[in-house]
């Protein structure tokens, strides 16, 4: 173990009983902070740990050996009456006060964090350093940890930064991204991939796209990238969210493509596609859920990245190779060169290095 003396207000585990940790955020971005909750679990058995996310996100989390209870904010709350929502804000904020929380983990920047802290009087609560949020941040948490500054830090370690702020130092195998599928949908899937005549770790999972259309690799690239897969005797299977503007990317990509694929886009749910997912033999797709699904059940993963940054988002923990350009712009953050919504640092990759990359990563296996 490592000596936690030097840190004078580090907190003692055994003297807290109960966990609020928030995430408000996007599906990826949730399933980020599963390892977190397993290292508190491991350091305190005893504890009860609680998650307050966005509801749509709640399937990132569920079933998570180290979480007692999800709490949920619905996205559709603000387009809702000023009464409205107040009602579901107050009904919320009661149910969280009765859980008589000790610790508050908010790893988000929002300004709620503030509110909960106020209002569930928890012994302590953390949150990131936000200079640029003024003395009434700094006074609504009793631990604050720095952001590095010069170099950018995997989220997966920026939430673990939360902990260590604490007194709480997670080990390497700690670390990695939890999700649990669940028997449903694994029954689920495998009645699928029984159908389709797939076996279990004979088959490349390709989920090629995004919600942010910016992060997506351009159709006619993707349809060669499957037909050479094919060529080399490949099956694949392909998914998609349920969104129309997704199925359609999938069509104009099929209707390019002269391979015969498995086509399950906007058919599985998020657990459903994690089963999936944990039966191929390797994922390719971008900056992504699905990407981070991929790295939470440890199957392989190549990964195209544009506009977002690899160092802070990539597959974490898993086999993987990842594809980014040499332009001297990227990362940028920009939705879209000039704000276009198309990445010229992801329409340049050629499939072939693609190919390239997913050969590697199936000889290193």
């Amino acid at each position: 173990m490592i000596d936690k003396t030097y840190l004078s207000d580090a907190i003692d585990l055994q003297a807290i009983h109960r966990v609020l940790v928030t995430k408000l955020r996007h599906h990826g971005d949730v399933l980020l902070t599963s390892p977190l909750f397993q290292v508190l679990k491991n350091h305190a058995p005893h504890l009860q740990i609680d998650a307050l996310v966005y509801h749509d996100t709640r399937e990132m989390l569920s079933g998570h050996p180290a979480i007692a209870e999800i709490y949920s904010v619905g996205r559709e709350w603000k387009q809702q009456s000023g009464s409205a929502r107040l009602e579901h804000e107050w009904r919320l904020i009661r149910r969280l006060q009765a859980r008589q929380y000790d610790l508050l983990v908010h790893l988000t920047e929002s300004a709620r964090g503030v509110l909960l802290s106020q209002l569930l009087g928890a012994r302590y609560s953390v949150a990131r350093e936000r200079a640029d949020r003024g003395w009434w941040w700094r006074r609504s948490f009793t631990h604050l940890y720095p952001v590095p500054r010069a170099k950018p830090r995997h989220t997966v370690e920026l939430h673990l930064d939360a902990l260590r702020r604490l007194g709480i130092q997670p080990q390497f195998e700690e670390r990695r991204l939890i999700l649990v599928a669940g028997d449903e949908a694994e029954t689920e899937i495998a009645a699928l991939l029984g159908e389709h005549g797939l076996a279990a770790k004979q088959f490349i999972h390709l989920h090629p796209t995004s919600r942010w259309f910016f992060k997506t690799w351009p159709v006619e690239r993707v349809a060669e990238l499957i037909d050479a897969l094919h060529a080399q005797g490949e099956r694949i299977v392909l998914t998609s969210a349920p969104d129309p503007r997704e199925r359609n990317m999938i069509g104009a990509i099929l209707a390019r493509s002269k391979a015969p694929v498995v086509n399950f886009s906007g058919l599985l749910s998020l657990k459903s596609l994690a089963a999936l997912t944990a039966k191929a033999k390797l994922f390719i797709g971008v900056d992504s859920a699905p990407m981070h699904i991929a790295a939470a059940v440890q199957t392989p993963v190549v990964a195209l990245f544009g506009p977002s940054g690899d160092i802070e988002w990539g597959p974490w923990m898993v086999p993987c190779r990842v594809i980014t350009s040499e332009h001297p712009c990227r990362p940028c953050g920009n939705d879209g060169c000039g704000g276009g919504k198309v990445s010229e640092c992801l329409t340049v990759l050629p499939a072939a290095r693609v190919l390239a990359a997913v050969n590697d990563l199936l000889a290193w296996r």
